[in-house]
């Protein structure tokens, strides 16, 4: 059977039962089942257990036939890729254990026509029910296998959760296989041979998991209302068994790969096992890189980038092992998205973005090795371990990867202090973390807990004023019942139309209006769940605990927002348009002046490709779309195709924001405050885009009144430019390029004039040679501007004076600095400018070096430079006295 044949083997035989699983398409590490690698839309299942379990987010894709998750140490053998296609069945309250046994048995056997003697059971250590349904499935003891938490335990994803054992079916290739002993069985983990490698002799195809529990924070456990079924079926590991291939690199699935590489290396696979491996390796990873970056993941320093960068890196890293030292990525990915593509369409969709991806990290990656390499060649340099900041230095500094740095050392017989690499890189995160919260953090949450209240009800999208009663009250860091005229105040109302910042947006402003005072509200907070927290002063007179107070958004503030917001859906449309629907969202910031969206793209955006966006942004303002906002249950809306922004945690319900004029424009998940049409917008300009990290940019706009404001500053700085330069408007361009040139040949002039003054003083120089055992030696400081001024001095004097040492000295920036230079009869005699400018260097609290001939040395010691200067004769005669 092909690999396509064994999938919709498995589709039709489910969709047969009734029991297809929502089919997912999510890159999780291995470790960290939390972190999605996707940022595409999260479909949560959320509550549907006991109200409470909510289980890892899953990610529909438009084929929904499977799940990919990787592990980038793992790669090369048998049976592991860091990247898999997952086929699975899932069920919640419906069957259990007996019918998900069934299922399994009855799949593996008649679809696929494998011998039932030649599987295996594992189950958890007591559970006793699935042993028994084994052993009804025809099983005897001999086949069924106990293990522990490790092998046969799930969950939770989290500290809490859903959990409970799950069996595995292992698949046995055979007695010849693996490690030959007699009690030989799944999960044997004895070496095979003097590489490390371990038994492979039983396969684990199907894992079933049972859950049946949720784990408390406490560690307790208890029963869940319905139990349920999420089994997941290695789609590699079973076509590798149907095939009957060795490894998973000789199924149809790897084999394209294979061959292309074997073409573009010259090498062959299978001819030895370093080539082999690395074939394996670069094709693997080709193909997870291609997954990964039609996923919207880019090359970046952490999470999901960092994995992506690992991968693509460690590719290239095996290439060079086959001879392919120029960029070979993007036909290796090519090869993949050609097999592929008839179940992943989105690999073809982003094939052009693909490719420029793998193409310019290729290209980081050799600017990092060059940069790098240097400097830990330097550090492997009399050591017997490197140590774990140095590591961390080349990691952080240079972009030199870790595994590399580990390979390198290790073919040097030098160990990697890995445990000191890791305390840098926590040192690194916990630096992070405490930058990114205030003083005290734990204790505000305590004093909001005390305040005892429910959750706020928010009003603020339907109307811009309400009344409501004040149930919380915090002054000070201090719950208290009263705030006086003066009093920075914190306040907690029942309902509120005060929009808590939130989703990038900014939260709103205004002002609070009581029965014995006034506040003036300057910001609101969501700083609990479901607790919105009003920040201000108490302007007149006195707010007490129980007031009832009538609150008013600042409208001008409000609406100003709200056009920021709805603009940056449309330039979030605009950008996936014009430069691809790779781009995501990854971060914003709206506020009433000015508005900045970040999103994942790997290069530069050209000035066309703003002005095309900006067109675009603007021409639906002027067709004046209508702004629909609704709601819908996170996953319905998902399915419907609105975007959400990954890494934010949704409801059940969620609101949902749609541009469109007859067809929809922009479709997005968001809680924000918007315009009711586009024409509200007025117009928006593109301020500029940058780079914020690798893989990430930002565009700064305004809109509204900002942008309005834009305009006419611009005009009038125009005029007031006009009026000054003595031109008119259509002239103005060439009339600064006319200036401009005029100022360069004017430095030029000056710079010439004062090299021609400093020649001159250094003339008088010559009279301050002394003869030092026979060695004309000329010690003295110079006027120059810059470092290249005062060489330019040193080279005159050194050629007035045909043999002999000069070392000058000058304050530059508010630095001393010296230059020093030794003629070439001198230099074959055994001076050295760069000793003698080290040694003088030294008593400015400094240092330096260069060349034989002519070397450079600062100093932080300013009122020190004479002294240094005094000091050259001396080190001239010491390395006299030495040669």
């Amino acid at each position: 059977m092909t690999s396509d044949e064994i999938r919709e083997a498995f589709l039709s035989y489910f969709e047969s039962k009734g029991h297809l699983r929502v089919a997912s398409s999510s890159l999780i590490p291995v470790g960290d089942p939390t972190l999605l690698l996707t940022t595409a839309g999260m479909v949560q299942f959320k509550d549907y257990f006991s109200g409470q379990v909510q289980p890892p987010s899953k990610r529909l894709t438009s084929s929904q036939k499977s799940f990919r998750t990787v592990d980038i140490d793992i790669v090369g053998d048998a049976t592991h890729n860091t990247l898999f296609e997952m086929l699975g069945n899932f069920s919640i309250g419906d069957y259990f254990k007996k019918e998900a046994i069934d299922f399994a048995l009855e799949f593996v056997t008649t679809r696929l026509g494998l011998a039932k003697e030649r599987f295996f059971a594992t189950i958890y250590l007591d559970d006793d029910e699935a042993f028994e349904l084994w052993r009804e499935a025809g099983f005897p003891d001999e086949r069924i296998s106990r293990f522990g938490d490790e092998d046969n335990w799930w969950g939770p994803a989290g500290e809490e959760g859903a959990c409970g054992p799950c069996s595995e079916l292992h698949y046995d290739l055979g007695a010849d296989m693996g490690c030959g002993k007699q009690d030989c069985g799944p999960n044997c983990d004895r070496i095979i041979n003097e590489h490390g490698d371990v038994c492979n002799r039983f396969v684990e195809l199907w894992n079933l998991v049972f859950m049946q529990f949720y784990h408390h924070l406490d560690g307790t456990r208890t029963p869940l209302p319905a139990p349920s079924i999420d089994t997941g079926l290695g789609f590699e590991r079973v076509v590798r068994v149907i095939q009957g291939t060795e490894t998973l690199y000789e199924t149809d699935l790897f084999a394209p790969l294979v061959t292309k590489i074997e073409q573009i290396s010259g090498q062959r696979y299978g001819a030895d096992r370093e080539t082999t491996y690395a074939i394996r390796a670069v094709a693997e990873h080709g193909r997870s890189a291609a997954f990964l970056i039609a996923d919207g993941v880019v090359p970046g320093n952490e999470g999901r980038g960092y994995v992506l960068r690992r991968i693509i890196r460690r590719a290239i890293r095996h290439g060079r092992r086959l001879g392919l030292d120029e960029p070979f990525m993007g036909e290796v990915a090519s090869a993949a998205i050609d097999r592929m593509e008839h179940i992943y369409p989105e690999l073809r969709a982003h094939e052009s973005f693909i490719l420029t991806v793998l193409r310019l990290e290729e290209e980081r990656f050799q600017q990092a090795f060059e940069s790098g390499l240097s400097a830990l060649t330097d550090a492997l340099e009399g050591v017997s371990t490197l140590p774990g900041d140095v590591v961390f230095r080349l990691w952080d500094t240079h972009g030199f990867p870790v595994e590399m740095t580990q390979e390198i050392a290790r073919e040097s017989g030098i160990e990697v202090d890995l445990e000191g690499f890791e305390r840098e890189m926590a040192s690194q995160r916990e630096r992070g973390r405490a930058s990114a919260r205030f003083g005290g953090d734990r204790a505000k949450i305590r004093v909001y807990e005390s305040l005892g209240v429910g959750a706020t009800k928010f009003l603020g999208y339907e109307q811009l004023s309400a009344s409501s009663v004040v149930v919380g009250l915090v002054s000070d860091d201090q719950a208290v019942n009263e705030a006086r005229a003066g009093d920075e105040v914190e306040i907690v109302l029942v309902e509120t139309p005060f929009y808590p910042e939130g989703g990038g947006q900014i939260g709103d402003a205004g002002e609070m209006a009581g029965p014995n005072g006034r506040i003036e509200i300057r910001d609101a907070q969501l700083v609990m769940p479901e607790v919105i927290m009003h920040f201000g002063t108490v302007a007149e007179g006195t707010v007490t605990l129980g007031d009832t107070v009538e609150s008013f958004v600042d409208p001008i503030r409000r609406e100003d927002t709200g056009r920021n917001h709805s603009a940056t859906h449309l330039l979030h449309a605009a950008l996936r348009q014009v430069l691809g629907s790779h781009v995501r969202q990854a971060g914003s910031l709206v506020a009433p002046d000015r508005l900045r969206f970040d999103f994942s793209h790997v290069q530069p955006v050209t000035d066309e490709e703003l002005w095309q966006v900006q067109l675009l942004v603007n021409e639906r303002i002027r067709q004046n779309a209508q702004v629909v906002k609704s709601e819908d249950s996170y996953t319905s809306a998902i399915r419907r195709g609105a975007l959400a922004f990954f890494g934010d945690k949704y409801g059940d319900t969620v609101r949902l924001i749609e541009i469109a004029n007859g067809v929809s424009f922009s479709f997005e998940v968001c809680g924000g405050t918007h315009v009711e049409r586009t024409g509200e917008i007025g117009a928006v300009y593109i301020l500029g885009e940058s780079s914020i990290g690798s893989g990430m940019r930002r565009l700064e706009a305004v809109s509204g009144r900002a942008a309005e404001k834009l305009v006419w500053e611009r005009f009038k700085r125009d005029e007031a430019l006009v009026r000054r330069l003595q031109t008119t408007q259509p002239d103005l361009d060439s009339r600064v390029e006319t200036l401009l040139s005029e100022l360069d040949e004017l430095r030029s002039e000056r710079d010439a004039l004062q090299r021609r003054l400093s020649l001159q003083d250094a003339a008088g120089l010559l009279d301050a040679r002394q003869d030092v055992d026979g060695v004309s030696v000329l010690s003295a400081r110079a006027v120059a501007s810059n470092a290249d001024a005062l060489r330019e001095i040193g080279d005159w004097l050194r050629d007035k004076m045909g043999s002999g040492v000069v070392v000058l000295g000058s304050v530059i920036n508010e630095r001393p600095m010296l230059i020093a230079m030794v003629t070439p009869d001198l230099v074959a005699s055994g001076l050295n400018a760069s000793d003698i400018a080290r040694g003088a260097a030294k008593e400015m609290g400094g240092g330096g070096g260069g060349k034989p001939d002519v070397a450079q040395a600062g100093g932080r010691l300013v009122d020190k430079l004479d002294d240094a200067l005094e000091l050259v004769p001396a080190l001239v005669r010491e390395s006299r006295a030495g040669a």
